[in-house]
């Protein structure tokens, strides 16, 4: 049976979910749901009381394709090298790449972080890497995703109990208790505009000056995304004592 997964996304920084380049992942943060995650899934994202939206649907993403973050690392490096940070591009959504474990290097027995939206890839805090990779798994979306960020919608009446906050939760996400929001749910989202819709909150507000520039949102998905191919090799694995 298919599971809707809802949680409060504290800071809607654009890297966790990912919505760019016309896929939508999940492959840092929220451990407990990438690691259970299943296809045929939802992981929904609603603002939090500090934001004001509180209620308010900040992404969907239905459960396309789940990749272990190894292979997921191998993919984007083929494929996807959007997914890959670039902290020194002025363009946000190459600075918010979500894959940021390098499997082709192994630092006492964990994949090298890069520099990314959790560190510069030099002073690592490993209170976040193990939650990153406690999570073992990366969600992935490309035709049923729906991200609007700072243009967020509000929850309808009939699915306000997906909020956690209605049931005074703050952190962890909801689950088998949203089984009978489950196809009112996929009712509703259908009847909205699909990928990209706004841009991810956080900077609206915060100190980094990074351009908001658009990805063209009509140009041909990556083969191996139309192809829904997973690339089978193995890298040449560098050990660090």
């Amino acid at each position: 049976m298919s599971r809707l997964f809802s949680y409060i996304l504290r800071y809607d920084d654009g890297a966790a979910p990912n919505p760019f380049n016309n896929m939508c992942s999940l492959a840092i943060c929220k451990p407990k749901i990438r690691s259970v995650a299943s296809i045929g899934d939802w992981v929904v994202g609603l603002g939090s009381k500090p934001s004001g939206k509180s209620g308010y649907l900040i992404y969907a993403m239905y459960v396309e394709r789940v990749l272990p973050m190894k292979d997921y690392d191998q993919q984007a490096i083929a494929c996807w090298r959007h997914r890959i940070p670039d902290t020194k591009s002025y363009a946000l959504q190459d600075h918010l790449g979500d894959c940021i474990y390098d499997y082709s290097t192994i630092i006492s027995n964990r994949p090298k972080q890069r520099s990314s939206v959790h560190g510069n890839g030099k002073d690592i805090d490993s209170g976040t890497v193990d939650i990153d990779l406690g999570g073992k798994n990366v969600l992935l979306s490309f035709n049923k995703f729906y991200y609007f960020g700072n243009q967020a919608i509000k929850l309808p009446p009939q699915l306000e109990g997906i909020n956690p906050h209605v049931n005074n939760q703050n952190q962890g996400h909801r689950s088998n208790s949203n089984n009978d929001y489950f196809k009112d749910f996929e009712k509703w989202i259908a009847n909205q505009k699909s990928g990209q819709n706004g841009w991810p909150d956080h900077y609206n507000s915060c100190g980094v000056c990074v351009p908001h520039i658009n990805n063209d949102q009509n140009s041909e998905i990556d083969e191996c995304i139309k192809n829904d191919e997973h690339l089978e090799f193995e890298s040449d694995v560098k050990v660090t004592e």
